[in-house]
């Protein structure tokens, strides 16, 4: 645990909040692969089992986020992270194609975390 209060407080929430986005976005979406033949609520079950573990990561992530960073920054940060790991599930786990729009999408949040980071 003391190496882990070494760690500056945004590397700390960025990777907290990685990890709670990998479970979000099982959660979110992979019964749409795994799930489609079951009926809605066990879809939903399974769905709330995961994101348990998102707001296991989250909630800490957001907790220690916020002695540093405002909550539009913890927000956008977010967001970031959200892209950055959508775009490879999409591709790899779910077989969608690679767009390049995700390339455009990445920009606007790239421009969106420089606004918001930029002043104190």
């Amino acid at each position: 645990m003391a190496s882990l209060l070494q760690i500056p407080v945004v590397w700390q929430t960025a990777l907290l909040l990685t990890a709670s986005n990998l479970f979000m976005t099982f959660a979110w979406y992979a019964h749409l692969r795994n799930l489609n033949d079951r009926p809605w609520w066990i879809a939903a079950l399974a769905s709330w089992g995961i994101a348990l573990f998102e707001y296991l990561l989250q909630v800490p992530a957001n907790r220690i986020g916020y002695h540093e960073m405002s909550l539009a920054q913890l927000k956008i940060l977010q967001e970031a992270i959200t892209l950055t790991i959508f775009v490879p599930f999409a591709v790899f786990y779910m077989q969608q194609p690679l767009k390049l729009d995700y390339l455009w999408a990445g920009l606007c949040i790239l421009a969106a975390v420089y606004f918001i980071f930029r002043s104190p």
